[in-house]
């Protein structure tokens, strides 16, 4: 009887400690999650505007998985064309996600019969691929890690030129006028010829002796190559000859340590009109005049990510996650949005009456681009840093295309 009693007891207060737990949204998992951490897990309550909807997926083998990554898909031709760190490069349909072809790249040991049969069962070693890809004149470029530059026909896959060049290459190639900048960690930039991989010129700029793991994506418009530096530099080149135009310090090292003293613009140039607009890691958003390198207005912000525009409003996501929209004629801040602080978003990408954001959750976030409120979220992720956004999505109309780190490629609907 005592033990039944006993029994009893303890199942009612499993019971009553269940029912606070569920009532608190607690999961088991969670209880390895300190304090911090779910705070910043935790949203407010969401009135959605609308509600987004998943139309097709696809999977690229290895994802990024977490190292340093700016893989993001590129639309063109009526395809999206995507890529893994693993060394998977792909084209689908926009429309219906079917694949149209699809290359490996990872390394395959080639070393007697045992080798072969275990490849059967291996994704390769990874090539280590990186930056994320540009598609243009009907043909796909991207770099890897191990300083390789490779140009793929656009309708098969197939590899038009493959070179070696001095450095990791980290970011998206930029192509205008038969010429592709590769921008490198060592310092170097190179210009290549479009069609067979010559290399034309390169650009070498300082390194010190420490700084971000990332680069600056180049730009190619205007005649001019563009870049932002380890130094805190904004330059640029004359595109057919590398010859340097100007450079314009944005940002200048102080402080007593060489972590205080990190300047690194790794964040692309952004171009507009005849100007250009660039943010450094150690806090300065500037806007300069293309053709001459003259700063017109300089505002404190701090970032590594892609600075994006939509009218006349710059939208910037900070290194604390705090997104801001500011007029780019004069620099004046036009709101602020704080409510996902920490959650490692990603550059913000216009959309209709929004722009997009995505977090190291894997949640996308819809934004009034005119005030600054939160109108909508989808999970891609389920709440999975593995699957969480570290770069930003691209949209095309009402369609919204993502990468996460696992390597799930997603196409996304909003209501127009």
């Amino acid at each position: 009887m005592g033990n039944g009693i006993m029994s009893s007891s303890w199942l009612k207060v499993v019971s009553v400690s269940l029912i606070l737990v569920l009532g608190g949204c607690t999961t088991v998992s969670d209880w390895f999650i300190d304090d911090e951490e779910l705070e910043i897990r935790r949203l407010a309550p969401l009135d959605a505007k609308f509600q987004a909807k998943q139309i097709w997926s696809q999977s690229l083998t290895g994802g990024v998985d977490n190292y340093f990554s700016r893989l993001r898909p590129a639309v063109a031709y009526n395809k999206v064309f995507a890529a893994s760190r693993q060394g998977i490069v792909a084209a689908f349909d926009q429309q219906s996600g079917k694949r149209v072809w699809k290359k490996d790249f990872a390394i395959y040991p080639n070393e007697g019969w045992f080798s072969s049969i275990s490849n059967l069962w291996s994704d390769g070693i990874s090539a280590k691929v990186s930056g994320g890809v540009t598609v243009i004149y009907e043909t796909v470029f991207f770099g890897t890690e191990d300083g390789e530059v490779i140009a793929l026909d656009a309708n098969t896959g197939d590899t038009k030129w493959r070179v070696k060049v001095n450095g990791e290459v980290m970011a998206a190639p930029a192509v205008d006028d038969n010429v592709v900048v590769v921008n490198t960690g060592s310092g170097q930039m190179f210009g290549l010829d479009a069609a067979t991989g010559d290399t034309l010129w390169n650009y070498e700029s300082d390194v010190p002796a420490l700084s971000l793991r990332g680069i600056s994506t180049p730009v190619a418009a205007n005649g001019g190559a563009i870049i932002g530096t380890a130094t805190g530099k904004l330059v640029v080149n004359i595109l057919t000859s590398g010859q340097t135009a100007w450079e314009q310090t944005i940002s200048a090292p102080s402080g007593a340590t060489e972590l205080e003293r990190i300047v690194d613009i790794d964040s692309e140039p952004l171009v507009v009109g005849p100007n250009i607009y660039v943010i450094s890691y150690d806090g300065t958003l500037a806007s300069v005049e293309l053709r001459t390198g003259r700063v017109i207005w300089k505002r404190e912000y701090s970032s590594y990510r892609r600075v994006s525009v939509e009218g006349n409003s710059l939208f910037v996501t900070d290194v604390n996650s705090n997104i801001y929209s500011i007029d780019r004629r004069n620099g004046v801040e036009l709101w602020s949005q704080n409510g996902l602080k920490k959650r490692n978003l990603t550059a913000a990408e216009p959309m209709g009456d929004y722009i997009v954001v995505g977090d190291k959750y894997g949640l996308l976030h819809w934004i009034d681009k005119n005030d600054g409120s939160l109108v909508a979220r989808y999970d891609v992720g389920g709440d999975d840093e593995d699957e969480g956004i570290y770069v930003e999505p691209v949209a095309i109309g009402n369609i919204l295309y993502t990468q996460t780190r696992e390597g799930e490629l997603v196409a996304i609907e909003i209501p127009i």
